[in-house]
Order: C-alpha cells, then structure tokens, then sequence
C-alpha cells in the first residue's frame, strides 16, 4: 500500500468506527496501527498463498501482486512456483534491484524451481515508475528464463509486471 493510504489510515479517529485490536505483551487489547492491519493482511495472503489454491482467478493474482509488489519504490523479481494442475506451491521474491532495474540469474530461477518440484511458474517483477508496458529486456528476460526452464521441463505460463495498481500480462499481450 502506498505510503499516502498508510498516512491516511493513522489520521482516521472515529469513537463510533470499529477497530481491529491486538493484544500487547502485558495481555491489554488496543486498536491496531495501520502497519500492523497492513502487515496481517500480507500474513493472511501469505497463509494463503501456501495453501495451493489461493490464486484461482486474475483478481486474487492481481490482489495479491499488488499488495505484495504495488508500492515497492525498489524493483522485485519474484516467482510463483506452480504443481502440475497449476495449484500455488510457494511464492519467492528472488532478486532486489534498484528504482530502475534488477538483477535476474537465470540458474537461480531454475535451481528454485527444481528444489520446490515446480511443473510451471509466473514470472513476476514491479516497475516503480508505475508504468507496467514491458521493456525490451523484460521481453529478453522472458524468453531466456523460458529456454532455460523448458530444459528441465518447467513451463513459464506468464510474466505480470506491477505497477502500482495496475497489472500487465505479457501471455495476454502476446509477449510470450
């Protein structure tokens, strides 16, 4: 979430709104601050995410993605390890980068994919800039990760690219 609904979040004080409470260490219940609603949100997501059917629509991809990768101000790489019937074996972000640009090791994505026994995955990286149209490395990126994972067998179904709220699917552009 951005920094700016985080803001407005805190300065929200309504005696008559619920809250969501948690328990300090001495056993006393608050309202729970903005970052820690935010922060068992993603939990949740993550809890999800491993139970294997999380992401069984675009709209729970893109809800997760975007809560996950939306707001970054640093660019993320990650991998969505998928079974055989498509089912979500775990979510990784592998590689950090800067504002402009990451690092991707084609042996690492492939090495992760074998030590999880993925069958297919989803590519995944955020552009902070907010724009989601993919560059020519993005597209280079794809095909070398692609080449490289068709060897031991593991399909790329698609690269999704995050830009704040805004998803692109380079399957659905033809990009792949």
């Amino acid at each position: 979430m951005s920094q700016d609904l985080v803001s407005s979040l805190a300065s929200l004080s309504c005696t008559t709104c619920p809250a969501l409470l948690v328990q300090d260490l001495a056993g006393q219940y608050r309202p729970a601050s903005p970052e820690e609603v935010l922060q068992a949100a993603q939990g949740l997501l993550r809890a999800r995410l491993r139970d294997g059917d999380a992401l069984t629509s675009p709209a729970d991809v893109r809800a997760f993605l975007g809560m996950r990768l939306g707001s970054l101000a640093h660019e993320v790489f990650a991998v969505v390890h998928l079974d055989a019937q498509h089912r979500v074996i775990d979510y990784v972000e592998m590689f950090r980068g800067t504002l402009t640009q990451t690092s991707v090791y084609p042996r690492e994505v492939v090495k992760e994919a074998l030590a999880r026994n993925a069958s297919a995955l989803l590519l995944v990286h955020n552009h902070p800039s907010g724009s989601t149209t993919p560059s020519r490395a993005d597209e280079i990126l794809t095909q070398t990760l692609r080449t490289a994972l068709a060897l031991v067998d593991v399909r790329v179904l698609d690269h999704l690219i995050i830009g704040g709220d805004t998803l692109t699917s380079m399957a659905e552009q033809g990009l792949l």
